[in-house]
């Protein structure tokens, strides 16, 4: 479940019940199904604009009431619940596992990638930052002229204010964690 949705789920649920509201009640009021809203509020729904506005008007919220961010005291991330948030079949895939949220000064992608495969990453900017701990295989990361060999449990850090790539020279699938930091960003 992507944050979007986590966050609809859990504002939902958390509304409903500060209203003193039954599902069926809930469903009365905005016109949404009640299997629909059960399964907003478990996250396992993409609820359209159209849903998403039924729900706004029929019990009287704003948008962002219901879309702000939830901050858990801990959250746990299932790779396998989730969509890539990008993917090149046969070569690689993204997920974005804690995007940037409010004054967090971080995000967090796992990356697993095939034999052969290439990934070029995107120019940040100056004081931003991407720290890449491998936890399968070996990865060739590329910045500029340099590249570097980091391996399982090394980690590694770059400045993302130019042109680099990730590649698998290996026979095997390789998995990574990139912890980017926003360093313009204070608390």
């Amino acid at each position: 479940m992507d944050n979007l949705n986590y966050n609809v789920a859990v504002n939902l649920k958390r509304i409903r019940r500060e209203k003193g509201m039954s599902l069926e009640g809930m469903a009365e009021q905005t016109g949404v199904s009640k299997s629909m809203l059960a399964q907003i509020e478990k996250g396992t729904a993409n609820p359209s604009l159209g849903v998403i506005g039924k729900i706004i008007g029929g019990l009287h919220i704003e948008f962002q009431e219901l879309t702000e961010d939830v901050f858990p005291g801990s959250r746990l991330v299932h790779i396998k619940e989730m969509e890539p948030t990008k993917e090149v079949r046969g070569e690689y895939k993204i997920w974005n596992c804690f995007p940037y949220e409010d004054n967090c000064v971080a995000k967090i992608y796992r990356i697993d990638m095939e034999p052969g495969a290439e990934y070029t990453g995107s120019i940040q900017g100056k004081k931003t930052r991407a720290y890449i701990s491998v936890l399968e295989g070996e990865v060739k990361i590329r910045c500029g002229e340099e590249a570097y060999l980091v391996g399982k449990e090394d980690v590694f850090c770059l400045e993302m204010d130019r042109q680099h790539s990730y590649r698998n020279d290996t026979e095997k699938r390789i998995s990574l964690i990139c912890f980017f930091s926003d360093c313009h960003k204070r608390y």
